[in-house]
């Protein structure tokens, strides 16, 4: 989610999020005087606000608890299975949907879909809809950096809820729930079914959701709660080029400094936080050398003797890869670390494959987070704001090193202009290098960009009602959700403009503070929608 584009200096783990919220928690709301800038922002209705204050009243406590029985499945993909075979899911989905009919919501079970449901009295097949479009799968989480597991949510002394989901998307679901149970108590008169649609392969393969709405009978307003506030109209295309720099080991003198392994990154959606080096036969020399340029870099860099020559650990902040403005790429860092000093320091590397691989990065990435270096590549719309794009992923296999680039690309050139400037940039590489990659793969996502949605001013005025916000505008991210494939489908939260999103990092959270908000705003903007004729 492209909230700035400028690297900022890093707070505490959360400090920024936490203080945002506890703010936002104890603002007192605007009046409708302060939303008259903008005449079609009203306040909400008296009807909106009572279920609002009712649904913090009586259940920020429940949604807690319920956000932990979600937190504790570990709804990743895996391989060989999928929600439909896979037991977790199936314990997930059995503990989601009885919790629903607990509150006394209606459930389906389509497989990869949940259908939790609010009907209003009287309601029949032709009923409209509100959609709340949210997904139940998470990305992974590597164990060995969370000081307890993943899948229990633990609350901190500073009011963080951490835990794989708890942002992206399992706190929200569970918000939607008490919204929706709340509304239901507050006996108010909908003219409209909530329908709160839980996809369980939002982070893998959407194949299965396009087929299921071939036939599924989509509200015509529907609000996503994957993304950030104020209201999202734009959203960048997710997108990746992935290619393998074969298998090479030049023929050196015994004694030679020779990179022999590069790696690192977890999963191609998040800014890796840790990458991997191993040098073989350093020279001390070249050991201080790196290991002083390693103290003007970003980076924490750990160095240590092992069988196979010196190890290089590099530990830098996982972050959404979309937002890679929140991170820091150890990846990058650490090829920027490994590149060759005209003093001589640091040798040119005899040709291997992870010398490759790191020529590569610092000739075509280098440090920058918007394709600055590959090629003509980069560009920017005046809304969505500029492409990024980010190397994420370097594994080993069979045919050499992969690795994977990805980019969240804006409006403004075709996939034609940006495969040929992309095949351009690494051409031009190859030939000035006298090196060469194979298995090229590029997919370039396709933007979204929502005009004239019934809803928008409606959620901006809840919006700007809650947060004491005058005349908030909709924005753009980088990231991209299932809204792509539902009508009129605008993005509501559940994090705060500015504020670092999670979702995909290491030690994901949600603040309480945030949370109740979220159950405010939510339950406000689903009264809203659903008195809507």
């Amino acid at each position: 989610m492209n909230k700035n584009n400028k690297r900022r200096a890093l707070a505490p783990v959360g400090v920024l999020s936490l203080l945002l919220s506890l703010m936002l928690s104890q603002m007192s709301v605007a009046s409708g005087a302060d939303l008259q800038q903008n005449p079609k922002l009203n306040a909400p209705s008296e009807a909106a606000l009572a279920a609002a204050h009712y649904a913090v009243t009586h259940f920020e406590t429940a949604q807690i608890d319920t956000l932990k029985t979600l937190v504790s499945y570990d709804t990743r993909a895996r391989d060989g299975l999928t929600p439909e075979t896979d037991p977790v899911f199936a314990d997930f989905k059995r503990a989601l949907g009885v919790k629903a009919r607990m509150l006394g919501l209606e459930v389906e079970d389509h497989g990869y879909v949940m259908l939790i449901s609010l009907s209003p009295e009287g309601a029949s097949a032709s009923t409209k809809k509100v959609g709340v479009i949210t997904h139940g799968d998470v990305q992974p989480a590597d164990a060995g950096l969370w000081p307890q597991s993943p899948y229990e949510l633990t609350e901190t002394s500073d009011g963080r809820l951490v835990g794989r989901g708890a942002e992206d998307d399992k706190g929200p679901i569970a918000t939607a729930l008490y919204a929706m149970k709340a509304i239901k108590d507050s006996a108010i008169p909908l003219k409209r079914r909530i329908e709160l649609v839980v996809y369980m392969a939002e982070e893998s393969d959407w194949e299965p959701l396009e087929a299921f709405l071939k036939t599924y009978d989509a509200a015509d307003i529907n609000i996503t709660l994957d993304a950030e506030y104020p209201v999202v109209t734009g959203e960048k295309g997710w997108s990746q080029i992935k290619l393998t720099v074969p298998k090479v080991m030049a023929k050196v003198a015994e004694g030679t400094p020779v990179l022999t392994l590069f790696e690192g990154g977890s999963f191609a959606s998040q800014i890796p936080q840790q990458a991997r080096a191993v040098i073989k036969h350093p020279t001390p020399a070249l050991i201080a050398a790196l290991k002083a340029r390693a103290s003007s870099l970003p980076i924490k860099a750990d160095f240590t003797q092992a069988s196979d020559g010196l190890v290089i650990e590099a530990t830098g902040k996982a972050a959404h890869s979309s937002t890679p403005e929140d991170g820091i790429n150890a990846v990058a860092y650490l090829a920027s670390l490994l590149a060759p000093a005209a003093e001589g320091a640091i040798p040119d590397w005899p040709m291997t494959t992870a010398a490759v691989t790191v020529d590569f990065l610092n000739s075509l990435v280098g440090d920058g987070l918007y394709g600055e270096k590959f090629g003509k590549l980069g560009y920017r719309d005046e809304f969505m704001g500029p492409m990024t794009l980010a190397p994420t992923l370097i594994t080993y296999g069979a045919d050499g090193a992969e690795l994977t680039l990805n980019l969240r690309r804006p409006v403004g050139r075709t996939p034609e202009e940006l495969d040929t400037l992309a095949h351009a940039a690494i051409e031009a590489w190859q030939q000035a290098k006298g090196m060469q990659v194979t298995n090229i793969e590029t997919y370039w996502g396709t933007p979204m960009l929502v005009k004239d949605a019934p809803h928008l001013d409606t959620l901006l005025g809840v919006y700007g009602h809650f947060t004491h916000t005058v005349n908030p505008k909709p924005v753009a991210i980088g990231g991209s959700t299932n809204a792509k494939l539902f009508p009129n489908a605008l993005s509501f939260g559940p994090a705060m403009p500015g504020v670092e999103y999670t979702g995909h990092s290491e030690l994901e959270f949600i603040t309480k503070a945030q949370l109740k908000l979220n159950l405010q705003m939510y339950t406000a903007a689903l009264v809203e929608l659903a008195q809507r004729p």
